[in-house]
């Protein structure tokens, strides 16, 4: 039988982590059609509201149900507006291991966000959900995402050479792809022990109703 994983809100200092919804529509294609955005992912550009639509109601839900991973949207816990999203991917059940990624809004970098979000989410999988492994990927060129994995404890393990597509936008708006290299990173139970407290056990709450 598939495992899933539960509809989830995750609470830290200043932001809660919780499922995608329709009303987060308009930030999420704002955000998407960020240039960062487009460098560093396969989201396709332009990215327009009916594309977020689709993924909150029908890919996130499907990605959820199949077990193969999470979508959550990051807000602010004051305003609640929209700062970004986590993704979980590419999750094997039998070897307790998944792969995150993350995502901010161009207004809200340089904020922590990126570490806040993805370090609670990975205390949440290590210890609520028994997890043993979450691996990240991050392009050879992509600093900042390099130092949110060095930030929240994880482990460099090496480059797959070659095996990421990154982009590049041309003054007249196209895009053009570019191969560079992955550098993979990894964090186990035992490296929280290094890692900032942003969440506990009080900061997770399940919906199991929600739609």
């Amino acid at each position: 039988m598939t495992s899933t994983f539960p509809n989830i809100s995750i609470s830290t200092e200043r932001l809660v982590l919780r499922p995608l919804d329709e009303d987060d529509v308009p930030a999420l294609a704002a955000m998407m059609n960020d240039e960062q955005v487009g460098a560093w992912t396969d989201v396709p550009q332009p990215y327009t509201e009916d594309q977020a639509r689709t993924w909150i109601t029908e890919y996130a839900p499907r990605e959820r149900t199949a077990g193969r991973g999470l979508d959550l949207a990051v807000t602010e816990f004051l305003t609640q507006r929209l700062v970004g999203i986590v993704q979980l991917a590419k999750t094997n059940w039998h070897l307790r291991s998944t792969e995150l990624s993350y995502s901010i809004a161009p207004w809200a970098r340089g904020e922590g966000y990126a570490s806040e979000a993805s370090l609670a989410t990975a205390q949440w999988l290590l210890r609520d959900q028994k997890f043993e492994r979450i691996e990240l990927r991050t392009a050879a060129d992509n600093t900042a995402s390099q130092q949110v994995a060095q930030k929240i404890g994880c482990i460099s393990e090496g480059v797959l050479r070659n095996a990421c597509i990154a982009h590049v936008r041309a003054e007249d708006g196209t895009w053009t792809d570019i191969r560079t290299d992955f550098i993979v990173w990894s964090l186990l139970p035992e490296d929280l022990d290094g890692a900032g407290e942003l969440a506990d056990a009080n900061g997770f709450t399940s919906f199991s109703d929600w739609n």
